[in-house]
């Protein structure tokens, strides 16, 4: 292994100049068909030869984003970090403006990269009891995994570390392809924490907190999944991520939005105009593509999030599942980027609604279709419980005051009744789809409707349910809370399987999933126009398993707010601050930052 010597401001610093790249999965390229889309290492190796190249001290660098963990594995997870020499982004735009080569991903000729990696060590420890966002160090200094990773500006330095290698462990599967050397060996369903620290140096990131999935054939008696969906900074306060993360209830975080803004990004840097028409191809052809936008959009993704790329021969794969023992599966789908028909924009609304019902249109792609029957199948056939689809938008056919949205599931109605279909065709119970993007809560029986037998009285004739959650922050219905619960009863009235809406709240749901039932509690923030610690509890949902549909009476009867079919609302705003531990009644005037 070569070794280089750089000279900086007094300090002395050495690091491997090619290999030790290896330990940042964010160089590679997401597909092994598409070798380019990686970032080319003996290119950026070479720069740190540069004279006059001065490193980084560990003074100058900055965690900026904190930690994160991501697709648990019964013995790995996904590590991630930030870590740069400004806490300012650029705001440099050229990457997406004007002619570049397809699926080019060279930042070198648009922004100046520096010239000297940085360096961070990375170690894992078994946890002790609830210590997440604790800075000053690991619990204890045995450490069951460790590596060392680089970074640099061609990958906006952020760090997604490699499979976690045992260290000391007699039962270490080692496998290497002269590249890397990946081990199992972390524990299946075990809480771990974990940090990042500059080499060198003592400057260390926040501390993590992650745990392992179970083993396929695990008898699991219960898993908590804490579900996020859309938030937005300039809108209101993240208060829904710190009230979990207080409580401390989930095993596991689900957020339904991280692959809507994906393809949102993609839409607002240009190609919301490009929609493989005639037009779009005459007129924007000769600029960029579709499929530049999207891979760069992807390529980003992957960067930016502690996701695996589970198929390396699909470059624009992000759909995944995940055996969670005998309790559950759950099915990740991706229904907004990948090969999906045309979709409303606006300025098409009119088309979409007279193309909805068209056999040929799909959300996710004939290979992801495919493929999402199949797991659907193979849950049932393994004998798993549950099966949880993760999707980003609202599944359910509901009907708005103005129509039929057609940037959801009402959007592709032959992809939605191909899905409904293959449920009932093979008998397949136990679903429950969860959903967010709308900024809304809603709450429906999964069911049918025109096909089926339904009694939205008892909930007969359904396959599972839906929850969909609102947003952290993003703004939904900014109307009194008299106002958006009008609206909400309207919604009721006329959605036969719609059984709770709610259209004020911002915040998140905790889905207790066993043997028996699932317990579904929603909680909201009574205002995001500041930061505070306050969770207030909206409605409780159950579904015993084998039901195929919400327990009646739906949410015991009663709700904070909103509608519920068949029950009442009742507006205490009672109150649970989540830094105390206290109860009391709350109110606030504003829900959101002013933006206007």
């Amino acid at each position: 292994m070569h070794m280089l010597i750089t000279f900086g401001l007094g300090a002395l610093l050495t690091f491997p100049a090619s290999a030790s790249f290896d330990g940042n999965l964010n160089y590679d390229s997401p597909s092994r068909l598409h070798p380019r889309l990686g970032i080319d290492v003996p290119i950026v190796a070479r720069r740190s030869y540069k004279r006059g190249a001065i490193a980084f001290l560990p003074s100058q660098l900055n965690f900026t984003h904190g930690v994160a963990s991501g697709d648990p594995y019964p013995d790995s997870v996904i590590l991630w970090t930030r870590i740069a020499p400004s806490l300012v982004a650029s705001d440099s735009n050229v990457t997406v403006e004007g002619t570049v080569p397809l699926y080019n991903h060279d930042t070198e000729p648009y922004i100046k990269a520096d010239a000297n990696p940085v360096c961070v060590n990375w170690k894992v420890t078994r946890a002790t009891g609830n210590s997440t966002g604790n800075s000053t160090g690991l619990n204890s200094t045995t450490a069951v995994a460790s590596g060392t990773a680089y970074t640099t500006g061609d990958i906006d330095y952020t760090v997604k570390a490699r499979n976690p290698v045992l260290i000391l462990s007699t039962s270490t599967r080692a496998q290497t392809d002269g590249r890397q050397v990946e081990a199992t060996g972390l524990a299946p369903f075990t809480a771990y924490n974990y940090q990042f620290t500059v080499c060198g140096s003592n400057n260390a990131s926040p501390l993590g907190r992650t745990k392992t999935a179970p083993a396929s054939d695990a008898d699991i008696d219960q898993l908590k999944f804490a579900v996020f969906s859309c938030s937005n900074y300039p809108t209101g306060y993240f208060n829904a991520y710190g009230n979990a993360a207080r409580k401390a209830q989930q095993d596991y975080v689900v957020n339904t939005r991280i692959l809507t803004q994906v393809a949102n990004n993609g839409y607002r840097d240009g190609f919301s105009a490009l929609n493989n028409t005639e037009e779009s191809f005459r007129n924007d052809g000769p600029m960029i593509s579709v499929d530049q936008r999207k891979m760069n959009a992807v390529r980003a993704y992957f960067e930016w999030m502690p996701i695996r790329q589970v198929d390396m021969d699909d470059n624009l794969r992000i759909w995944r599942s995940f055996k969670m023992g005998k309790l559950l599966d759950f099915i990740v789908l991706d229904t907004r980027n990948y090969d999906r028909s045309i979709t409303t924009l606006g300025w098409n609304n009119d088309y979409i609604d007279l193309i909805r019902d068209d056999a040929s249109r799909t959300l996710m792609g004939s290979r992801q279709e495919n493929w999402f029957y199949n797991q659907l199948s193979e849950s049932s056939e393994r004998g798993a419980t549950w099966r949880v689809v993760g999707n980003q938008i609202i599944f359910s056919r509901i009907i708005e005051g103005f129509g039929i949205n057609g940037d959801n599931w009402n959007g592709y109605t032959a992809n939605r009744n191909r899905t409904l279909k293959h449920l009932y065709d093979n008998n397949i119970g136990n679903n429950v789809f969860l959903a967010g993007d709308s900024h809304q809560n809603w709450v429906s029986d999964l069911v049918w409707l025109g096909e089926k037998e339904y009694d939205d009285t008892t909930g007969a004739g359904g396959l599972g349910v839906e929850f969909a959650g609102t947003a952290v922050s993003s703004t939904g219905n900014r109307k009194p809370i008299n106002g958006t619960d009008a609206d909400a009863r309207a919604r009721i009235n006329q959605n036969q399987v719609l059984q709770w809406q709610d259209g004020y709240y911002r915040g998140y749901f905790v889905m207790s999933v066993g043997k028996d039932k699932i317990e579904t509690q929603f909680f909201g923030s009574p205002s995001v126009a500041s930061r505070n610690p306050y969770d207030l509890p909206l409605a409780n949902f159950t579904v015993l398993a084998g039901d195929n549909r919400l327990s009646r009476p739906v949410a015991g009867g009663s709700v904070e707010s909103g509608s519920l079919r068949g029950g009442d609302v009742e507006h205490t705003n009672l109150t649970l601050n989540t830094e105390t531990g206290e109860w009391d009644i709350v109110t606030f005037e504003q829900m959101y930052l002013s933006t206007r």
